[in-house]
């Protein structure tokens, strides 16, 4: 079992000892350290945060354990309730509220739970604020507010709503050609919120929706990653459905892959490609993705005039790019678009909107639209981690053994080939080395996978 502190947040098993796992007496702990330091950026009498949940079945407890610790500190939450971490995101600035916590695992399993922590703009805390409130955590000096100090719940289950409102309001998603298209579309909700979500945005755009587990109970029908190896009954719902697309989100609504007409992946890599695309044809600009992503955007960005740039992985460190080198759209290539016109956070809702946005201006089949793009293949593989695998002393052997090739140290050793790459990092999110490689054909990106892997294998052996 395990407990993650990194700069995605505080993440981990439920269940087992505390300090080992996201135990109930973890969440209060984390919560308070995060309602104090809020309470230590700004000097004044009322103070609000917004909480939301995905539907994981840890959901309600951890989301109760946290609402009520916060009130302890005398902070006025805004519960939300089932939500997305998007739209918590876009509440924050709404309500005008001090922060913001999402109680979500993304795209771990069932047995995880996490709190996300945002700061007054409704964006993800950097690695200096995180660092301090895992600091204020282990300190003895935590103090509560007295009894006519408490803080006071207030719900408001309107926000997917909202949000919804605020993505039609773009002006770049064209409603009336989405809905002049007729799609249909199914919709993989993974049993959480997503459920919700997408198929009342499908609705408002004039989309027929067909739903398959979109009942938020969190029990999650398959692995929640949104990679292909889990999608099978999509794929067969797309097919038997007659569909003109098949969308799948995580369970959060911050990542969203799609299916072609075939049942085909249309890769989560290329989300943000054709997004992007779509964009860029309309405001030209530059873009920012990690350093696992597709050299695709960087090809498409350059195609219509733009300059791209790659930062280090984790949504915050996007972000800072993309404010830095005034970027119009970027994300993650995991499927996670960040639209600024909206907002600054990895969204889903945004993200459909703008690809149904560009498939019917385009008038195009979803597989013929992919074979448009620049194709490359990708390998997402991981490392399971034990207690005597050194990872940094690993990394630092792999970047000896390729100092001839181009090297990139910002997160991890990323060794960028003529025609290929491969990205070696120790998970923000989970106890693994993830090994990302992209190639001109899925085999030459497998076997250059696996053939770092061996690598790996050896030197920790």
């Amino acid at each position: 079992m395990t407990l993650i502190k990194s700069i995605s947040g505080i993440r981990g098993t439920i269940g087992g000892k505390v300090g080992d796992n996201l135990t109930p007496i973890d969440a209060v702990k984390f919560a308070s350290a995060y309602g104090i330091w809020l309470k230590q950026q700004r000097n004044k009498e009322n103070y609000r945060v917004v909480v939301g949940r995905d539907a994981r079945i840890s959901g309600e407890m951890i989301q109760n354990l946290v609402m009520n610790t916060l009130v302890g500190l005398g902070i006025h939450v805004i519960d939300l309730g089932l939500s997305t971490t998007p739209t918590v995101e876009i509440a924050v600035p709404m309500e005008h509220a001090d922060g913001g916590i999402i109680l979500t695992a993304s795209h771990n399993p069932k047995q995880w739970n996490a709190l996300k922590l945002l700061n007054e703009k409704g964006e993800f805390l950097n690695g200096a604020e995180g660092t301090k409130i895992l600091e204020i955590a282990e300190s003895d000096s935590m103090s509560f507010s007295d009894v006519d100090s408490l803080g006071k719940i207030t719900k408001n289950k309107a926000y997917i709503d909202m949000h919804i409102d605020e993505v039609l309001k773009l002006p770049l998603v064209n409603k009336n050609a989405i809905e002049a298209a007729n799609f249909k579309v199914v919709v993989d909700g993974v049993n959480s919120t997503g459920g919700i979500a997408i198929p009342l945005l499908l609705e408002r755009l004039g989309v027929h929706p067909v739903k398959l587990y979109c009942e938020p109970n969190g029990h999650f029908p398959h692995n929640p990653e949104p990679l292909k190896e889990h999608l099978t009954d999509l794929s067969e719902a797309v097919v038997n459905e007659r569909a003109d697309l098949g969308i799948v989100v995580d369970p959060d609504v911050d990542r969203l892959a799609f299916m072609d007409e075939k049942g085909e992946m249309f890769g989560e890599e290329y989300t943000l490609v054709a997004c992007a695309d779509y964009v860029l044809s309309k405001t030209p600009g530059n873009t920012v993705s990690n350093m696992s992503s597709t050299r695709a955007l960087r090809d498409v960005t350059e195609k219509h005039g733009g300059t791209y740039e790659a930062s280090a992985v984790g949504e915050v460190n996007v972000v800072e790019l993309m404010k830095k080198n005034n970027a119009i759209i970027g994300g993650e290539g995991n499927g996670g678009i960040i639209y600024p016109e909206s907002h600054y956070g990895r969204d889903a809702l945004v993200g459909v909107a703008l690809f149904l946005s560009l498939l019917a201006e385009k008038r195009m089949k979803v597989s013929e639209l992919r074979a448009s793009y620049p194709s490359y293949f990708m390998s997402k593989k991981k490392i399971e981690l034990t207690p005597e695998i050194e990872v940094d002393a690993i990394l630092k052997q792999m970047e000896a053994k390729y100092a001839h090739e181009k090297l990139t140290t910002i997160d991890g050793v990323k060794i960028d080939f003529s025609d290929s790459w491969v990205h070696l990092r120790k998970s923000n999110t989970e106890p693994i080395i993830r090994v990302y490689t992209e190639a001109p054909t899925q085999q030459e990106a497998d076997d250059l996978a696996n053939k770092i892997i061996a690598e790996i294998n050896k030197i920790s052996n």
